[in-house]
């Protein structure tokens, strides 16, 4: 009861914890799902269009499958710039009031070679048929689910055709255009001209400050945009064998080559087991005593490694080889026989038919006509064997057509049986016909080669743990004492060597030889991680990777440190230019040649459409001058891309007269459709993209 009491008496504090603790929980869970932190459904939007990250999640994983092995960051790239596209082109699409009908979707659907190739939907003729196209879908209405969802990206592909169609019609060129660029091609001008190159002012005398870097950025803001980057520096110790764990691993595979004794538990006794050289089943004792399984196929000397291919092809059955060294093991080598013809070379035609599958047919025809082709081919490939490479670029419809139908080197098996039986069974030089589910094959065997069969050992040179874990104490001791001392002194004194620093975005995941390490980005980019913080990380089978955080840049432009390389000489140049024209005082041009320690030069019938001074380079500014100016008449300084000229117009020759600009606006419409490609990025640089994908992966 005194208890009970006292939980009375308390009753009112207890209700306030409680209600503090449900306070700090909801308060807590709202930081974390982002109501007053970093968003945790959205991994992102585009002109105020937020991207649901389950949504994005998903087609992130169905782009890990596709069996291109690409990495989830990798992956997240890839459907983050369709998400950017598709968000941009569909709001295009809703200004402009862009539909599509079935008509269009079909058209789409044809396009694709695995839909409209697809011979569950083609006619007798070989065309695609819509009504066979819902039959097969009204037959199996699981793939219904399917079907709608190549409908959204059909729809989609549908309108940018007709968008695409609508910005190349805009973009159209006019007569006066026309003219324009004739005349640009053919009015000549003739001149003497001064150019004191900017090289004449030395670069030690210009300096180009922060704030005036600053000032250019700001006046093209656009073309210096800046992304949230992270500076870091870095030391790589790599976990490697020594050279004791090297000699220790030799002597192991040294020792196989010898029958040896061990005890066996079973039965108390020593157990002497047979050696290499004598071993009788050579597959279980390669399996036991090996890092690499047993290999029972004939290997080409070219498949060989190289630095020991001559030795090993040459072994005889039974002869051993090494041990010697290969891609970090150590090995040894028992020859097991020789194969004559194991494996061959060929080329071929292919003649194809409406029905294979076969893509990017040169040319639609039936089998018949496919067989009467590939025979007058085979009759000419008979008649001259050195045309064979012409008559496969310009006839076959396999991939091989551009290598003159060469397919390389192959073991039995690799081929389908038909061309694989010819090919084996065919010596060097003959050419025949064979039919396969591809098409008619017309085939040249061209070379065969002997193989060997081996037996190899072959252990991993790994370090040992006395080993890693040296490089373990190296590790944590450059750790410790690098969050106190100078990152670059201190390496040096432990004699490791610094990488250069790499600059991280947001989504990086390598950087230098450091491959797939979206940990340490992710460390750099971490709201606790702060300038110069260090942190070791351990990477499998590599070593460890000691970072120290160099330099945090916010969005926004670039600094004066990130812009310098592109903005300096574009500002010494200005500088110098000023110092050059002071200088420029004369009334002809050979005084202020004289002057400058330059020489008067001339130029010769030059055009705007290709403004290119002798001794110079393109200055169009210069040649636009001279058209510009009366004859005999000095011109005032001009900056030029390589220095400052001043020149004196001779002569300008006008173009004939002429009816017509039809060639010119031909040429001129040809390079304005060409700028249609550029839309996406014109797009992109005008949208509003916010980019959280960092706080996801």
């Amino acid at each position: 009861m005194a208890v009970l009491s006292k939980i009375r008496n308390r009753s009112g504090l207890l209700i306030a914890i409680i209600a503090f603790a449900l306070f700090a929980f909801v308060i807590g869970d709202l930081f974390q799902s982002g109501s007053f932190g970093q968003p945790s459904r959205y991994v992102g939007s585009v002109n105020g269009e937020d991207v649901a990250f389950e949504e994005f999640r998903i087609k992130v994983a169905n782009a890990e499958k596709s069996g291109q092995g690409v990495t989830s960051v990798q992956a997240a790239n890839q459907v983050w710039n369709q998400e950017i596209s598709i968000a941009l082109l569909t709001k295009e699409f809703e200004k402009l009031g862009l539909r599509v009908g079935e008509k269009h979707i079909v058209e789409v659907f044809k396009a694709d070679p695995n839909i409209g190739q697809n011979p569950m939907f083609l006619n007798a003729v070989g065309k695609f048929d819509i009504i066979k196209f819902k039959e097969y879908f009204k037959a199996n209405p699981e793939g219904i689910q399917f079907l709608k969802e190549r409908e959204k990206d059909a729809e989609l592909n549908a309108k940018y055709q007709i968008y695409n169609s609508l910005v190349k019609g805009g973009l159209y060129t006019t007569n006066a255009e026309g003219k324009l660029k004739y005349e640009a091609d053919t009015d000549k001008v003739t001149f003497d001209f001064v150019n004191v190159p900017y090289s004449s002012v030395k670069d030690s005398d210009i300096k180009i400050t922060d704030e005036e870097i600053n000032a250019y950025v700001k006046t093209k803001e656009k073309r210096f945009k800046s992304e949230e980057t992270r500076e870091i520096e870095y030391v790589l110790i790599d976990e490697k064998p020594s050279t004791s764990d090297e000699a220790e691993i030799k002597g192991k595979v040294d020792a196989l080559l010898l029958p040896s004794v061990r005890y066996n538990k079973e039965t108390g006794k020593n157990d002497t087991i047979q050696g290499f050289r004598t071993a009788t089943n050579i597959a279980e004792f390669v399996n036991a005593n090996s890092d690499i399984p047993f290999d029972s196929t004939y290997i080409a000397k070219q498949d060989l490694p190289a630095e020991h291919a001559d030795k090993l092809f040459a072994l005889a059955t039974g002869e051993i080889y090494g041990p010697y060294m290969f891609n970090n093991y150590y090995c040894i080598s028992k020859g097991l026989g020789r194969k004559a013809g194991a494996k061959s070379k060929a080329s071929h035609i292919l003649i194809s038919w409406e029905g294979t599958q076969v893509p990017n047919k040169k040319e639609k025809r039936t089998k018949e006509q496919a067989q009467a082709k590939a025979t007058e081919l085979l009759a000419q490939a008979q008649a001259n064997p050195g045309n064979f490479f012409m008559l496969a670029m310009t006839n076959s419809d396999d991939s091989s057509a551009q290598q003159g139908g060469d397919l390389g080197y192959f073991a039995p098996g690799q081929m389908v049986k038909p061309f694989n039986d010819f090919v084996f069974n065919n010596p060097i030089g003959k050419i025949g016909l064979v039919e396969t589910e591809f098409g008619y094959h017309i085939i040249n065997v061209t070379d065969k080669q002997d193989a060997i069969k081996m037996a190899t050992i072959a252990q991993k040179i790994a370090p040992s743990e006395q080993t890693n874990n040296k490089t373990y104490e190296q590790a944590t001791k450059f750790e410790m004492e690098a969050a106190t001392k100078d990152f670059t002194a201190l390496a040096k004194q432990m004699k490791l060597t610094v990488a250069p620093s790499a600059k991280l975005k947001p989504m990086d995941e390598s950087f230098g030889t450091i491959q797939n390490q979206r940990q340490i980005v992710k460390w750099a980019f971490a709201d606790d991680t702060n300038t110069n913080d260090v942190k070791r990380f351990e990477i499998p089978n590599v070593g460890h990777v000691i970072a120290k955080l160099k330099k945090v840049t916010p969005k926004g432009l670039m600094s004066a440190e990130e812009a310098r390389p592109m903005v300096e000489n574009i500002l010494k140049n200005k500088k110098k230019a000023e110092k050059i024209k002071a200088k420029l005082n004369g009334t002809s041009l050979a005084s202020l040649a004289s002057a400058n320690k330059v020489t008067v030069m001339n130029a010769l019938d030059l055009t705007l459409g290709n403004p290119a001074l002798p001794g110079a380079g393109f200055e169009p500014k210069v040649v636009g001058t001279a058209f510009a100016s009366k004859a005999g008449q000095i011109s005032k300084p001009i900056e030029g891309n390589s220095g400052v000229y001043v020149v004196v117009t001779k002569t300008v020759t006008k173009a004939p007269a002429i009816k017509d600009f039809k060639e010119q606006v031909t040429q001129l419409s040809a390079q304005a459709k060409g700028n249609a490609g550029r839309i996406m990025s014109a797009l992109r640089t005008e949208a509003d993209i916010e980019d959280n994908r960092a706080d996801f992966y």
